[in-house]
């Protein structure tokens, strides 16, 4: 409120000054309010109520905090409390809410009215919503500001694929600084670990103009593998052309691994590392069926300590682990990768052979007999295993294959233990 306008309502009387100041408010394109020595509000003009979005009657009584949201900048009230006390008066802008939650920025200067005593009785607020005037730069700059102090990794390509920007999170995550990517090609990042079909969804999403979406292996700047779910958006200009792609990483890779360690912790046994009897069972059920549906063969590995509970009970069950672990660990020495070794529980233990008849299957079963036959416990001497060895035939179920190959180990117990035996 101008000096002479207040000198002007001071010369009026009463009745006539409120008059003149409610019809200045009213009329006027900046947004006044109006609040008590307590700070509720007890007027709000037009301009106000079209501004915020409330109405006068939602406005009168409450506090101006209601317009406040995450991004009113706490430094600029603390501020306003602070030039009130020392100058009466205040002249600052800040981010305020509207009714429907939407920001804006405004604005405003503050000023008390006082009475005769001095000391305020109102303030009287004149308001600007500046979001417009100022979006260019604003926005530019808070874009600016965000995207490049954003942790994940955005970088930015014309419709060619060249890169003309990326963020310091895009640093963070591939290793690669934004001078060294900038007018190079996305593929200084692939892994290799995706497919041409991939590569054709991806490129169909965003020739259609559509967002795409995925979890993607891309490969570090020092070469290891990152897991990142990746959202690519296409930007299109004034005339309806794609002028560019925005890419956004996220770094999931200390998920993914925490959550294979997850998944290999619920599958493996503890002692071991060999799959447990849960998975083994599933890995059965793999197997019967691409044997049924392929046509293609497979043996199974039935295999169990000698005298085991003697070994625990003489020498204690840390020693029994230690001879467990040391089954384990032949079975992998002997066994292919795509071969997969179960502690079935206990000291008993199953390999499931894909692609294995029964004499290669036998030949195996031989080799890890013997070395386990090989080794010598300290204070346990000679530890020695016995198995059963069968391969799939035509309508093999997971209990009919199991109840062969533990009849064909009970033989190879029965008969002397530490062999192998087929029949």
């Amino acid at each position: 409120m101008t000096q002479a306008f207040s000198e002007t309502l001071q010369n009026l009387p009463k009745d006539d000054s409120l008059t003149l100041f409610r019809v200045s408010a009213e009329l006027s394109f900046n947004s006044i309010v109006v609040t008590d020595a307590k700070q509720a509000i007890v007027y709000a003009n037009p301009a106000f109520c079209s501004m915020t979005g409330y109405s006068s009657d939602e406005l009168v009584g409450q506090n101006p905090k209601i317009l406040q949201g995450p991004m009113t900048e706490a430094v600029v009230i603390d501020q306003l409390r602070r030039d009130l006390n020392n100058d009466g008066y205040f002249s600052g802008s800040t981010i305020n809410y509207r009714k429907n939650g939407k920001p804006y920025l405004v604005e405003w200067n503050i000023t008390p009215i006082n009475d005769e005593a001095g000391n305020p009785r109102f303030y009287v607020s004149i308001q600007k919503d500046i979001t417009q005037l100022h979006a260019a730069e604003s926005t530019g700059n808070l874009f600016a500001k965000a995207i490049d102090a954003a942790y994940d990794g955005i970088f930015i390509t014309n419709a060619e694929g060249t890169i003309e920007f990326a963020n310091q999170g895009f640093e963070i995550i591939t290793g690669y600084t934004p001078t060294e990517v900038i007018g190079r090609d996305p593929s200084i990042l692939k892994s290799g670990r995706h497919d041409k079909t991939f590569y054709k969804g991806l490129w169909r999403h965003l020739n259609e103009g559509l967002p795409f979406r995925a979890m993607v292996i891309n490969r570090h700047k020092h070469g290891h593998e990152i897991h990142c779910q990746q959202t690519i958006t296409p930007v299109k200009n004034a005339n309806g052309e794609i002028s560019h792609f925005i890419s956004i990483i996220k770094d999931l890779t200390d998920r993914v691994f925490a959550e294979l360690k997850l998944r290999e912790q619920a599958s493996h046994d503890s002692l071991t590392g060999l799959l447990n009897r849960r998975a083994g069972e599933i890995e059965l059920d793999v197997v019967l069926i691409q044997a049924q549906e392929q046509d293609a063969s497979f043996s199974l590995l039935m295999l169990d300590i000698d005298d085991f509970k003697s070994i625990n009970d003489s020498h204690g069950h840390p020693r029994g682990d230690d001879v467990i672990k040391k089954v384990a660990e032949t079975l992998m020495e002997q066994t292919r990768k795509t071969d997969k070794c179960i502690r079935w529980g206990g000291e008993e233990f199953i390999v499931i052979l894909p692609g294995c008849d029964q004499d290669k299957a036998s030949a195996i079963a031989e080799k890890i007999r013997a070395m386990m036959a090989e080794n010598n416990f300290d204070g346990i001497g000679q530890v020695t295993l016995s198995v059963g060895v069968t391969e799939f035939i035509d309508n093999d179920n997971p209990a009919s294959i199991l109840g062969r190959v533990d009849q064909r180990l009970y033989a190879a117990k029965k008969s002397g233990k530490n062999r192998v035996v087929i029949d």
